[in-house]
C-alpha cells in the first residue's frame, strides 16, 4: 500500500475455509493470456461498497461459507453482503446487508451461512493493496493479486474524505435462494455440436462438490436426457468468456466463473446472462439448477 495509506484498520483473526481479497477485476489483458477474475458474486460486492461510500470497484474482501474474524485496529465502517451467514460484533447480532460502525478493539465475526456460498465485506475507503495489473483481486487460477487472507495479517483503508457518506442503514435484500436456482442462457456458440441441445433446458441439474471460483461442474438429476455430442472430433481453442458451459466429454457442463481459463478445447453449448453468474456464485453443492433461454 501507498505510504499515505500504511495505517491498518483491521487485523485478521481467522480467516474461515478461505479468505481473498476482491474487487471488479482487471479487463483488458487477454491478450497476453490474463482473464478478468474478481468478485465471483458481483452484485454483492457492488452493495457492500455503495453501503459503506465506496466506488462499487473498491476491493473487499470474499470469503467462502463464512468463518472470517476480523479486529479493528482503528474506527471503521463496514458493511457485510451476499451469502445468508450470523454477523455478530462483540457478540452482538447486526443484520446483513447494513452498515455497521466498529469502534477499536470491537471484533466482527460471520459465522457460517445457513444459504449462498459467498460473503462479502465492504470497507470504508476499500482495502489498501498494490494492484497487479489494475486490480487488487486474487486470481486463484493465474497466481496473481494479494495472497489469500492468514491471520495475523493487517489491512488498511484508502483515505476517503471525498467519497459521499453513506446515507442509508440497512439495504433491503431478498434471501438467499437455497432451493432450485433459474439462470437464464444464449444459446451457441457451439450447440451444434450436440445431438438435441435443448437437452441443456430439460430437466434440472445439481451443483457438485466440484465448484470453486474457476467453475461450477453440474450433474443430471433424475432420468433426463444427457448432453451428447454428434461427432467426436477435436475442437480447436478458442475464447470463452465468463459464464460460458463448457461440456466435458462425459456430457457434463461447467459454468466458468471469475477465475475461469481464457481459452477452452471443449465446446460452449451457452453461456449464462452476465447478470446471472452471480447466482452460480452462490450456489452450494447439492443445490438444483434449471437453465432456460434468455429473452
Amino acid at each position: 500500500m501507498s505510504p499515505a495509506c500504511r495505517t491498518a484498520v483491521l487485523r485478521v483473526v481467522a480467516t474461515g475455509p478461505s479468505s481473498t481479497i476482491q474487487d471488479l477485476g482487471r479487463p483488458g489483458w487477454f491478450s497476453i493470456g490474463v482473464g478478468v477474475s474478481g468478485a465471483a458474486d458481483r452484485g454483492s460486492l457492488k452493495l457492500a461498497n455503495r453501503l459503506v461510500g465506496n466506488p462499487e470497484d473498491a476491493a473487499g474482501i470474499e470469503t467462502l461459507l463464512g468463518g472470517l474474524e476480523l479486529v479493528a485496529l482503528a474506527p471503521v465502517l463496514l458493511a457485510v453482503t451476499g451469502a445468508d451467514a450470523p454477523i455478530t460484533v462483540d457478540g452482538v447480532a447486526q443484520a446483513r446487508a447494513s452498515v455497521l460502525a466498529v469502534r477499536s478493539g470491537q471484533r466482527l465475526r460471520i459465522g457460517m451461512a445457513a444459504a449462498g456460498l459467498r460473503v462479502y465485506v465492504g470497507v470504508r475507503g476499500g482495502i489498501a493493496i498494490d494492484p497487479v495489473l489494475g486490480s487488487r483481486s486474487r486470481d486463484t487460477l493465474a497466481g496473481l493479486g494479494p495472497e489469500p487472507l492468514s491471520a495475523g495479517m493487517e489491512l488498511g483503508a484508502h483515505e476517503s474524505g471525498s467519497y459521499p457518506w453513506p446515507n442509508v442503514e440497512v439495504a433491503p435484500v431478498a434471501p438467499v435462494d437455497s432451493g432450485v436456482v433459474t439462470a437464464r442462457v444464449v444459446p451457441g456458440p457451439r450447440d451444434d455440436w450436440f445431438t438435441d441441445p435443448h437437452a441443456l433446458f430439460a430437466g434440472a441439474w445439481q451443483v457438485t462438490d466440484r465448484a470453486d471460483r474457476v467453475g461450477v461442474r453440474l450433474a443430471r438429476v433424475g432420468d433426463d436426457p444427457p448432453l451428447t455430442r454428434i461427432n467426436d472430433k477435436e475442437l480447436p481453442t478458442e475464447g470463452v468468456p465468463l459464464g460460458a458451459i463448457q461440456v466435458q466429454p462425459s456430457g457434463e457442463p461447467v459454468v466458468f466463473l471469475a477465475d475461469h481459463p481464457i481459452t477452452g478445447g471443449y465446446p460452449v453449448i451457452a453461456t449464462v446472462v452476465t447478470e446471472d453468474v452471480d447466482l452460480l456464485a452462490q450456489a452450494r453443492p447439492g443445490q438444483q439448477l434449471r437453465f432456460r433461454p434468455a429473452g
